[in-house]
């Protein structure tokens, strides 16, 4: 039987609220599918930072590696503490000092969700660079708090940067529809953006059997409103990709359904799963909080972790429930009763 040891790290908020959701949800298809997932819960918040002067722990990041996976519930609380110093605290040193490179957020509507758009179905995969790019965190402010101040904020690009984040992307559109966009803004940024497009050029003469097109952001951004199911596979910069798959869990109906990976395709390292979403301090505690974001993004580490059929099972329950009209509208069911369906979707797909 395998046992795969998950490192839970609920966070502020509602973060902590969808994780036990999620982990409900999880213990359930192992359950049934005949594996162990072991928790080791850890209390890393902005409430932690308040208590010790830090978002984790100095030995965090080799606490963490032993490891299979982390399951993350959301981070931040603006009101006590800088979400520059929650994000760089934990979030970005973890995805960094684990080479989480290949940040996934997958974007399609569920069964019984109603999206903004018109369009009926659409199934896009956006692959955001993780690790550098616009979140490099080099820069610097002088004269602060002068008329003479400066703030300088620099993008770092890497050969080996963009390469291996375009040639994941290039890996997903082959296993999938064959279509891969390539989102910069090369007209303006004439040196990291062209750069990326003489990379994405070049590396698409490895991948003839898929079709490549360039895209400026600001087009793109319209494009996934307009046109979202011409997509397949989209690859962007570390901010561009943010901002894009934030547009993209709107499309899908919502942050409550906006699920993601950043994964460590070596696996050198532990992969992290977490949900788009925030704290969202404005309904904390209330057990409102959609939990299939969340569900989700561990159906994406059981997959990883390679319990494939389970994952499916997950995401099968998934659909079911949303069909159902359970969680498909904000506040209408509470946290709980989403991911009571969720696993008895499971148990009842199973037979």
């Amino acid at each position: 039987m395998n046992t795969h040891r998950i490192a839970l790290i609920p966070g502020d908020g509602i973060g902590q609220d969808v994780t036990e959701a999620a982990w409900s949800v999880l213990q359930t298809v192992a359950k049934h599918s005949g594996f162990v997932l072991e928790a080791t819960v850890f209390p890393w918040s902005c409430a932690f930072y308040k208590e010790t002067g830090q978002m984790m722990p100095d030995d965090a990041i080799e606490t963490l590696r032993k490891f299979d996976a982390i399951l993350l519930g959301a981070v931040g609380w603006p009101a006590e503490v800088l979400d520059s110093v929650s994000l760089h605290g934990l979030l970005l040193p973890i995805r960094k000092a684990f080479v989480q490179y290949a940040n996934i957020r997958p974007h399609r509507l569920l069964p019984g969700v109603q999206g903004p758009l018109k369009a009926e179905s659409f199934d896009i995969l956006c692959i955001r660079e993780n690790t550098e790019g616009e979140y490099s965190g080099a820069g610097g402010r002088i004269h602060q708090g002068t008329k003479d101040e400066v703030a300088i904020e620099t993008a770092i690009f890497t050969r080996v940067g963009v390469e291996r984040i375009l040639r994941f992307g290039f890996e997903r559109a082959r296993s999938r529809r064959g279509k891969l966009a390539s989102v910069t803004k090369s007209n303006a940024q004439k040196y990291s953006m062209v750069f990326w497009d003489e990379i994405t050029r070049t590396l698409a003469t490895e991948y003839p059997d898929v079709e490549v097109t360039s895209y400026h952001v600001d087009a793109m951004s319209a494009r996934m409103v307009m046109a979202p199911e011409t997509l397949d596979v989209i690859v962007a910069s570390n901010l561009f990709g943010d901002i894009l798959t934030d547009l993209g869990a709107a499309i899908q109906g919502g942050l409550g359904f906006a699920a993601s990976a950043n994964i460590n395709p070596d696996r050198s390292a532990p992969s992290m799963f977490e949900p788009v979403h925030g704290s969202a301090p404005d309904i904390a505690g209330k057990g409102i909080a959609n939990p299939i974001a969340a569900i989700w993004s561990g159906a994406m580490m059981l997959e990883h972790l390679g319990e494939t059929d389970a994952a499916a099972m997950v995401m099968n329950a998934i659909s079911a429930t949303t069909a159902s009209g359970i969680g498909t509208v904000p506040g209408k069911h509470t946290t709980e009763a989403i991911a009571m369906a969720v696993a008895d979707a499971i148990t009842t797909l199973e037979r």
